[in-house]
C-alpha cells in the first residue's frame, strides 16, 4: 500500500545532482585555497614555513603519530642468497606486541656504508613477495643499492585476522584495511597513522644497519605503496630522495574519476587546511623527487603532469630545478618493469652518486619463491607471536585511551566540551539560508493524507519529507514527530504501523529524507550499482566530506535541525510539541540533533546502535553503509551512552529505547 510512495521523485528541482555538486563545489574551493596559499611562496624562508605546516597537517589529521622511542626488537630470521645479493629476513617491533616483516636486500661486495630504499608495497595480498615488488627489488639491488622492502598491516606476512588454528584469514589486503581504518575514525585517527608509523621505524632501523648510510635513504612504492610514500615525503625529513609511483594526483582531478579512496587514504580535514597533493611534493624540496606514472593509470596521468609542472619553481629557488621530474610509462596502474628501472636510475644517482645508468639487464632479474623469503614459519607473525597486536586491538587500545580521558573529567566540563564539540561539527561551518519550504504535490491511503515538501537546508542542498496525517483532522494545527530512519521514504512499507500509530495519536508523521536518501540518492552510473557498497558512490562523497573537514553524519544530523526549525514555522504544525523519532543506524542523526535543539521535547529511539565504541570492539561488522554514522574524532569527547544520559536528564527520552544488535555480521 504504501510502496507506491517509496520511489516518489521530487518535480521542478534536479535533486539527484545536487549533492555531487554540493561536494564538488566545496573540494574546488579548497583547493583553490591551497593554489592561493602556494601561490604566495616567494623565497625560501616562505617554502620552510609552508613544509612545516604541511608536517603539522598531515600528523594532526591522521590522528597524532604513536612514538617512535620504544625498542624494535629487530630479529633477522634466515638468509636467502640472490643474484649478487644476500636477502635478510627481518622481524621488528614498530610498536610494542605490533611485528613487521621484511625483506633487507644486501648487495655483495660493500666496503662502506652506502644508499638504501625503503619499498612500500601497494595492495597486493602477497605484498613483498609478490612478483611486482620483488621485481622492482631486484632492479634496485642490482643498481647497487640497499633496499628492505615492508609488508604493509593486513597484507604479505601481517594478516590481522588470520586463525593459527585454521590457518585461515576471513579478510586480508583492501578489505582488511577498509575495515579497520573505518574504526580508526570515530577516535580521530587514520589507517595512514599506523601505515606511516611502520615506514617511519623501518627507516630508523635502517639507520641502525652499518651497512646504511643515514643520510642517504629514499623510499619509493606503488599504489597503496605510494600512498605510503607520499605520508613518509610529507612527515619525515630523513629522506634524501623519493620516488612515488600511482599515487600523486591533485583532488580536482581525482574528483572526475568518480572513485572513492582506501581507508589509509583518507586523511580527514587535509583539504580544509588548504592542502593537495601538490603539498606532497613541495613538502621535499628541494631534496630529490621522481614522480613514477602509467598513462593509462586510473589516477589520470594529467594529474601528475599537473603537480610536477607547477611545483617545480620550488626546486629552481635552490637552483636545483632538475631534481624534479617525472617518468612515464605506457602501461596499466601497476609498478612495471619500466617504472622499477626508472627509479633504479634515480636513486643510483642521487644516493649512490651514479652518472651513468645501471645497466641492469632483464636476465639478471631471477625472483626468489616466495616460500624462501618469508620471515615467519608459520607464515603469519599472528600465528608466530600469541601477544601479537593487529589493527584492530590497537583500534580498541586507543578507544580506551580516550573513554579513560572522559571519564577523567569532571561531568559537567565533559558534557560542556562535548556539546561544544558536536555544536561546532554540525553547525559551526554551515552557509545560512532561508527554508523556502514548498509543498510538492501528496496523496492518500485509506484515511491518511500525504503532502510532500521540499526546503532547503544549505545552499543547494534540498531536503525532503512526506507529512502523513489523518483526513478526519486535516487543516488542524497539530504536533508533528519527525522521523529519522534508514532510506527515508524508500522504506515506508517497513514503518507503516508506526505512521499508523503516530497518526491514530493525533500527530502528523513527517517522515525525513536528509542529505543523499530516499529521492535525494544521487545518480547512478548504472542501474545494477549498489549505491551504499563499500566504495560505492555515497562512499565516495562521504570520503570528499571527511577530507573538507566535514562527515556525512554531521550534514544529516543538521538536516535533522533544518527539519525541526520547519516544523516550527509551517501553519499546520503546532510547534510547542515537536518530538522526534530515529530507527536504525540514522537514527543517531536524530539523538545528536535533540542534544542541540531545545525545540526537541521528546525523541524516541529504536533499534539503532548501543555505542560507536562496542562498534569499534567488534572486529567482524556489517561494512554497508558504515561510513555514514561516523563523525571523526567523536569518542573523543562522547558516545551515544552519553547522550542517551544527557538527554534523559532534560526529560526528552520518555518512551521505551528498543536496542538491537544486528550491525554486526
Amino acid at each position: 500500500m504504501y510502496d507506491k510512495f517509496e520511489n516518489v521523485g521530487i518535480a521542478h528541482f534536479d535533486v539527484k545532482s545536487q549533492l555531487p555538486r554540493w561536494v564538488y563545489e566545496l573540494a574546488m574551493q579548497a583547493a583553490k585555497k591551497g593554489e592561493q596559499a602556494r601561490s604566495t611562496i616567494k623565497d625560501i624562508k616562505a617554502l620552510k614555513q609552508r613544509q612545516q605546516e604541511i608536517r603539522e597537517g598531515i600528523e594532526s589529521c591522521i590522528g597524532g603519530m604513536p612514538s617512535s622511542s620504544t625498542p624494535m626488537n629487530p630479529v633477522i630470521t634466515g638468509t636467502v642468497i640472490g643474484n649478487g645479493f644476500r636477502v635478510e629476513k627481518i622481524i621488528f617491533e614498530p610498536r610494542p606486541q605490533v611485528y613487521a616483516t621484511g625483506n633487507l636486500y644486501l648487495p655483495d661486495g660493500m666496503s662502506e656504508p652506502r644508499g638504501a630504499v625503503l619499498l612500500l608495497c601497494g595492495h597486493r595480498e602477497q605484498a613483498k613477495h609478490c612478483d611486482e615488488y620483488q621485481t622492482a627489488c631486484h632492479y634496485l639491488v642490482n643498481s647497487g643499492l640497499i633496499v628492505m622492502s615492508l609488508d604493509p598491516l593486513g597484507q604479505g606476512e601481517r594478516f590481522g585476522f588470520y586463525d593459527p588454528a585454521t590457518k585461515e584469514a576471513p579478510m586480508t589486503s583492501v578489505t582488511e584495511h577498509e575495515n579497520v581504518g573505518r574504526q580508526c575514525m570515530p577516535v580521530g585517527d587514520s589507517l595512514a597513522r599506523y601505515m606511516l608509523h611502520d615506514a617511519v621505524r623501518a627507516i630508523d632501523y635502517l639507520c641502525t644497519r652499518p651497512e646504511v648510510d643515514p643520510l642517504k635513504i629514499g623510499v619509493t612504492g606503488h599504489s597503496g605503496g605510494g600512498t605510503q610514500t607520499a605520508l613518509v615525503m610529507m612527515y619525515d625529513q630523513r629522506i634524501a630522495a623519493a620516488a612515488p609511483g600511482g599515487f600523486i594526483m591533485n583532488r580536482p582531478y581525482f574528483l572526475m574519476t568518480g572513485k572513492a579512496q582506501d581507508a589509509e587514504q583518507k586523511w580527514a580535514g587535509f583539504s580544509a587546511l588548504g592542502f593537495d597533493h601538490e603539498d606532497i611534493l613541495l613538502a621535499m624540496a628541494p631534496r630529490a623527487v621522481r614522480v613514477l606514472a602509467t598513462t593509462y593509470d586510473s589516477v589520470p596521468i594529467e594529474a601528475p603532469r599537473h603537480n610536477v609542472s607547477v611545483n617545480r619553481r620550488f626546486w629552481e629557488m635552490y637552483g636545483q630545478g632538475d631534481a624534479l621530474d617525472i617518468f612515464e610509462d605506457e602501461n596499466v596502474h601497476r609498478f612495471s618493469v619500466p617504472l622499477a628501472r626508472a627509479a633504479a636510475e634515480f636513486f643510483a644517482k642521487h644516493l649512490l652518486g651514479c652518472t651513468e645508468a645501471p645497466k641492469v639487464k632483464d636476465s639478471d632479474i631471477k625472483l626468489i619463491p616466495a616460500e624462501q623469503l618469508k620471515c615467519t614459519i608459520s607464515g603469519q607473525v599472528v600465528g608466530e607471536y600469541p601477544d601479537a597486536k593487529n589493527t584492530h586491538r590497537e583500534n580498541i587500545d586507543r578507544l580506551v585511551e580516550y573513554e579513560q580521558l572522559r571519564k577523567g573529567l569532571p561531568e559537567a566540563e565533559r558534557k560542556s566540551k562535548a556539546i561544544e564539540w558536536l555544536r561546532s561539527r554540525v553547525i559551526g561551518n554551515r552557509q545560512e539560508c532561508e527554508l523556502n519550504p514548498r509543498p510538492s504535490g501528496g496523496g492518500e491511503i485509506n484515511d491518511l493524507w500525504i503532502i510532500r515538501n521540499i526546503w532547503w537546508s544549505q545552499p543547494g542542498l534540498l531536503n525532503h519529507c512526506l507529512q502523513f496525517v489523518d483526513s478526519k483532522l486535516w487543516g488542524q494545527k497539530l504536533p508533528v514527530t519527525i522521523a529519522v530512519w534508514d532510506g527515508g521514504s524508500s522504506q515506508l512499507e517497513v514503518h507503516s504501523k508506526w505512521i499508523e500509530k503516530t497518526c491514530a495519536a493525533g500527530r502528523i508523521a513527517m517522515v525525513l529524507n536528509p542529505t543523499g536518501i530516499g529521492p535525494l540518492l544521487p545518480h547512478l552510473n548504472s542501474p545494477t550499482d549498489k549505491p551504499f557498497k563499500r566504495f560505492g558512490i555515497m562512499d565516495r562523497h562521504t570520503d570528499e566530506l571527511m577530507w573538507l573537514d566535514d562527515s556525512m553524519a554531521a550534514v544529516r544530523t543538521y538536516d535533522v535541525l533544518r527539519a525541526i526549525e520547519l516544523a516550527s514555522t509551517l501553519k499546520t504544525i503546532d510547534a510547542s510539541d515537536i518530538k522526534l523519532y530515529g530507527s536504525g543506524r540514522y537514527g543517531i542523526y536524530a539523538e545528536l540533533a535533540a542534544l542541540l535543539d531545545d525545540r526537541v521535547k521528546h525523541i524516541q529511539l529504536e533499534n539503532r546502535m548501543n555505542s560507536i565504541g562496542e562498534w569499534i570492539r567488534e572486529p567482524f561488522y556489517d561494512e554497508t553503509d558504515s561510513l555514514s554514522f561516523i563523525i571523526p574524532g567523536m569518542l573523543r569527547y562522547m558516545d551515544i551512552p552519553d547522550a542517551d544520559k544527557w538527554l534523559a536528564e532534560k526529560g526528552k527520552i520518555h518512551e521505551t529505547i528498543t536496542i538491537h544488535s544486528d550491525y554486526v555480521s
